[in-house]
C-alpha cells in the first residue's frame, strides 16, 4: 500500500481577516526547504469568518479572503483547490498536490445548521466526502455550541450532525462508514469544576506545563468515555496549551474567560473493510500555533499518514497529446475512455490555464452534449457523444478561449463529483497569416 499525507488545520478566526502571510496558520514556518516533504493534501477548517449579508453575498461568488490568502500561498507550494463548503461562518476547503487532481472522486458536500434550534447556521457542521486511491475520506468542520454550561447542547450539535448528514454514496452513506474520518473545529469544550478551577488556577497549571492535571476536567475526554459523543473518534496526544482565551495579538490569556481547549482535530480508522488488506492511520504531530495572533483563538494543526491502494486506477480519461490551438478558429482535443467510463452528455470539459490553482478557476467549458446530436422520431434534436471505439472527439468553439497562452484541459463526470482526466498544457497562439491552411472540421 501507499502512504498519502494529511494535514489539517482548524481555526476560529473571530471575525478578523487576515493581516500578512497566513504561512504560520498552515504550519509551514518550518519547511525552509525542497528537502522538506509536504504534505498529500490540505484541509483547511474556519469559523466565525466575517458573515455580514454583504460579505456572505460577496464571498458566495468570490473564495473569502481567508481562502483566497491560503490558495496565494499554497499555489506556489504545487496545490489546487479541490473544493470549499461553506456554511455562514463555517469553511472548509480542501487542497490537494496538482498530481493527485486526476484521481479525486466523488466529491460531496453536506451542511448541517444547530443554531437556534436548527433554524441559523452560526453553529454547525460542513463536510466534505471524496474517494481517492480506492480509500473513502470524510472531513468534517464544526462549531459547537460556546460556553462552560451548555455540555448538552454540544452533545446535542454532534449527534445531529452525525445523524442528519447523509451522501449520495452506496458504501458510504454516513460519516462513519468512510475508510477514514477526520473531525474537527471549534468543539467549544470547556474544562469542568469553575468553582474549583477558576482561570488563575487554569493559568498556573497552564505555565507549568500541567496539562495533564487540567486535561482531567476536560469536557470532551469525559463526553467520549461516557459514549455521549465523540467516542467513536480519538485524538491525537494533546500536548500544548489551552487554545482558548487569548488577548488579540499577544499571547496572553484573557481571563474574563476560562481557558480551555476548545480547538480540537479528532480522527477515525475503519482498518478491516477490505479482503486481506488493513488500513491504517498514523498521527504525526499535533500542535497549537502560538505565533499566531489574529484572534481569540490559536489554530490547531495536526498531520496525519494514512495507507491507500497502490497504483490504484478507476474510472480513467487519457487525454492524447493537445496540438497548438488557433486564436478566432474551431479546436479540438481528444480523450481515450478508460473501460469503466460510461460517459454522460453532461460530463463536462473545462479549459484552464496552465498554471491555475483551483478547480473553481476554468475560463470556459463545453458539455459532452455540445459535440453532435440526432434526430429522434418526433423531430426533437437530441444530444450524442461522438465518439469511435473508446476516443472521443471534442469540439470548441472558436470565441471560448481568445487569449494566447498555454492552457489544459480537465474531464469533470456529471454533476462534477469526480476528475476523471487532465491534458498535458498546449498553447493557443495567432496562425501565421503565410499559413492559408483552412480548418476541416464538420460540426
Amino acid at each position: 500500500m501507499d502512504e498519502l499525507r494529511i494535514q489539517i488545520v482548524t481555526y476560529n478566526v473571530a471575525v478578523r481577516n487576515p493581516e500578512g502571510s497566513v504561512r504560520g496558520v498552515l504550519g509551514l514556518d518550518n519547511i525552509q526547504d525542497n528537502k522538506t516533504p509536504l504534505p498529500d493534501f490540505f484541509l483547511i477548517g474556519l469559523q466565525e469568518v466575517k458573515a455580514q449579508p454583504q460579505n456572505y453575498l460577496v464571498d458566495s461568488i468570490f473564495n473569502d479572503p481567508w481562502t483566497n490568502s491560503f490558495k496565494d500561498v499554497l499555489a506556489g507550494l504545487g496545490y489546487v483547490k479541490a473544493k470549499t463548503v461553506r456554511l455562514v461562518g463555517i469553511i472548509m476547503s480542501v487542497f490537494c498536490l496538482r498530481k493527485h487532481v486526476i484521481h479525486l472522486r466523488d466529491m460531496q458536500t453536506l451542511c448541517t445548521r444547530t443554531g437556534l434550534k436548527g433554524l441559523w447556521g452560526n453553529k454547525g457542521g460542513v463536510s466534505i466526502r471524496l474517494q481517492i486511491y480506492g480509500c473513502s475520506l470524510c472531513f468534517v468542520n464544526c462549531h459547537l455550541a460556546a460556553h462552560d454550561h451548555l455540555l448538552q447542547e454540544r452533545i446535542s450539535d454532534y449527534n445531529n450532525i452525525l445523524d442528519n448528514q447523509k451522501f449520495d454514496c452506496r458504501e458510504s452513506v454516513s460519516i462513519l462508514f468512510h475508510d477514514y474520518v477526520f473531525w474537527f473545529g471549534d468543539l467549544n469544550f470547556r474544562l469542568n469544576e469553575p468553582a474549583t478551577l477558576p482561570s488563575a488556577e487554569i493559568e498556573k497549571r497552564v505555565k507549568a506545563k500541567d496539562y495533564k492535571s487540567l486535561l482531567e476536567y476536560d469536557q470532551l475526554k469525559t463526553v467520549m468515555a461516557s459514549g455521549d459523543a465523540f467516542s467513536e473518534l480519538v485524538e491525537p496526544n494533546l500536548d500544548f496549551p489551552p487554545t482558548y482565551k487569548y488577548n488579540f495579538h499577544t499571547s496572553e490569556y484573557d481571563l474574563s474567560r476560562r481557558p480551555g481547549w476548545t480547538d480540537r482535530i479528532l480522527y477515525k480508522v475503519n482498518p478491516n473493510v477490505y479482503e486481506n488488506v488493513t488500513l491504517d492511520i498514523t498521527p504525526q504531530s499535533y500542535k497549537a500555533i502560538d505565533s499566531v495572533m489574529y484572534s481569540d483563538h490559536k489554530p490547531v494543526v495536526a498531520t496525519f499518514a494514512i495507507k491507500v491502494f497502490s497504483d490504484y486506477v478507476e474510472r480513467c480519461v487519457k487525454f492524447l497529446p493537445v496540438g497548438i490551438w488557433y486564436v478566432n478558429e474551431p479546436n479540438t482535443a481528444t480523450v481515450v475512455m478508460g473501460s469503466d467510463v460510461e460517459p454522460n452528455i453532461w460530463d463536462w470539459i473545462g479549459i484552464y490555464n496552465d498554471d491555475f490553482s483551483s478547480l473553481d478557476e476554468y475560463i470556459g467549458f463545453i458539455y459532452m452534449s455540445n459535440n453532435n446530436t440526432t434526430i429522434d422520431a418526433t423531430g426533437t434534436s437530441l444530444p450524442t457523444i461522438v465518439r469511435s471505439g473508446d476516443r472521443v472527439e471534442l469540439k470548441f468553439y472558436e470565441n471560448i478561449v481568445r487569449v494566447p497562452r498555454k492552457y489544459r484541459l480537465i474531464y469533470f463526470s456529471h454533476g462534477s463529483g469526480s476528475i476523471l482526466g487532465m491534458s498535458h498544457s498546449f498553447s493557443l497562439q495567432h496562425r501565421d497569416p503565410s499559413d492559408t491552411t483552412t480548418p476541416t472540421l464538420d460540426w
